[in-house]
């Protein structure tokens, strides 16, 4: 027992004297920390546009988006202040009152009415400062006045359909996963989707908008809920059945190109193969856009202007439905109105019974009624 309680004595002498020759000081320990916070922000400055990595949100293209990167960094930083002063403070403490250097606790303080006023009054500064900018951006993203062109998004298991109003009324078309990724994703396919370009973020039919205007999206949903969301933008809403939600942006004059999203909001078995893509291009190629599918459009409509006579209308010279028998056809003419006995009906010809009894009369065969009542 004695060699044992003399080999206690010598290892914890032993640790008394290393903590004395390489005890860390209250200095080392904040300037550690003050050293990773600089880094951090130095990091940060220098490479102010790299958020793609996926650690970071995206700035975007809106001033939304961008507003809400600010705010997000703003309160970011101050997390990092509050982690730095926290997390200092912690280490010289267990530093500078260790055991080992002969710390003996104060076991007298048990309240302080400063401490409490202190840890009280900075944490409300600190979310004060947070809550104004905080809410400044909420007021802002709820304020569609004054947009410029307005579109009514619907959501479906699993796609969605785009109408235009204003300037592009009458545009009204669906967008949907693009086939090539459709047939990728089959179990059993023989096709690796590495090789799909856009895997899953592709659709038919894009969202077509104009750069540096402000387009309002009317929101809702014919069957579940789901979520419109395109991150550059700085937009994410919920389309709910039976209520229509607002949303608006506005993409900066010069960032025109695609931008892709998804629906965030679980609904069924296809979530995962519902994405959003808009195409956002400058005024004068919007306008041309709409011009071409107005266009298309009025042409799909009308296959009378183009020649087709099956679906003519009465002015186009039938006296009552423009059909090609009032237009002379004998082989789809009305039997009766063509004297063609190849097309008419067998009955309407020998019966009297079905017979018109203006024609059996005429063809000498008493009418019907004549021969009931004989």
């Amino acid at each position: 027992m004695r060699v044992i309680k003399a080999s206690v004595d010598h290892c914890a002498s032993r640790r008394r004297g290393i903590d004395r020759q390489w005890g860390f000081p209250p200095a080392v320990a904040l300037f550690a920390a003050a050293l990773a916070a600089f880094c951090l922000i130095e990091t940060a400055a220098a490479n102010p546009l790299n958020t793609s990595n996926g650690y970071n949100l995206p700035i975007g293209v809106t001033a939304l988006s961008q507003s809400m990167y600010a705010l997000h960094m703003e309160v970011f930083w101050i997390c990092v202040g509050i982690a730095v002063v926290v997390f200092g403070v912690m280490i010289y403490s267990l530093v500078k009152f260790r055991r080992s250097v002969g710390a003996i606790p104060d076991t007298t303080m048990v309240h302080s009415t400063k401490v409490e006023i202190v840890w009280t009054i900075v944490p409300v500064i600190i979310l004060v400062v947070m809550a104004v900018p905080a809410a400044d951006l909420i007021l802002k993203q709820e304020d569609t006045r004054n947009s410029e062109l307005s579109i009514r998004v619907t959501g479906y298991q699993w796609k969605w359909q785009y109408q235009y109003m204003d300037a592009a009324d009458g545009i009204d078309f669906f967008s949907t996963l693009k086939q090539d990724s459709n047939f990728a994703r089959q179990l059993g396919s023989g096709t690796d989707p590495k090789t799909i370009p856009n895997y899953l973020l592709d659709v038919d039919k894009p969202l077509v908008i104009p750069s540096g205007t402000k387009v309002r999206l009317l929101l809702t949903s014919m069957d579940v809920i789901h979520a419109w969301w395109v991150p550059d933008f700085g937009a994410k809403r919920s389309a709910v059945p039976g209520f229509v939600n607002e949303l608006w942006f506005k993409v900066d004059a010069g960032k025109e190109g695609i931008y892709r999203g998804q629906c965030a909001a679980l609904c069924g078995r296809d979530h995962g193969f519902m994405p959003v893509v808009v195409d956002v291009r400058t005024p004068d190629a919007f306008k041309k856009w709409v011009e071409e599918q107005k266009a298309a459009a009025k042409q799909a409509s009308s296959p009378a202007a183009a020649g087709s006579p099956a679906a003519g209308s009465p002015a186009a010279g039938s006296p009552v439905t423009g059909s090609p028998a009032a237009a002379g056809s004998p082989a789809l003419a009305s039997p009766a109105a063509a004297g063609s006995p190849a097309l008419a009906s067998p009955a309407a010809a020998r019966s009297p019974a079905v017979g018109s009894p203006a024609a059996a009369t005429a063809s000498g065969t008493p009418p019907p009624s004549a021969q009931v009542l004989r």
